[in-house]
């Protein structure tokens, strides 16, 4: 199992991101995906989640303003970022696993090296 993730940068408060992560070497349509953060000092923040159903959960923090999605006919994860904000500023990991919808590191057991994400005010 390898997950990829693509599309960070930097960009000025209220601005937009859209993220990848590309899976492989497993049946990517089984697995719940999700999207999580760190930045230094502070633990990991469950972000958003999607089931293989299509159902999804968002952190409070990003709710209106993140979606997630996935093609499962391209094996890859998405995380549309609008309105970002300096605290979004963080490294952004996609995982998979077979948990609930819970926003909880633990349900997930292959994660990606993440991609960084830094917004200025």
């Amino acid at each position: 199992v390898q997950l990829q993730e693509s599309g960070g940068g930097s960009v000025q408060s209220g601005g937009s991101l859209r993220l990848s992560c590309k899976a492989s070497g497993y049946s990517y349509n089984k697995y719940t995906m999700g999207w999580f953060r760190q930045s230094p000092g502070k633990e990991r923040e469950g972000v958003a989640i999607i089931d293989r159903g299509g159902r999804t959960t968002y952190a409070d923090s990003v709710k209106g303003r993140f979606t997630i999605s996935r093609d499962n006919a391209k094996n890859t994860l998405y995380l549309q970022m609008n309105s970002l904000k300096p605290d979004d500023t963080a490294l952004y990991s996609c995982a998979a696993g077979f948990g609930s919808l819970r926003l909880q590191s633990s349900d997930f057991g292959y994660w990606g090296q993440g991609t960084q994400v830094t917004v200025s005010s």
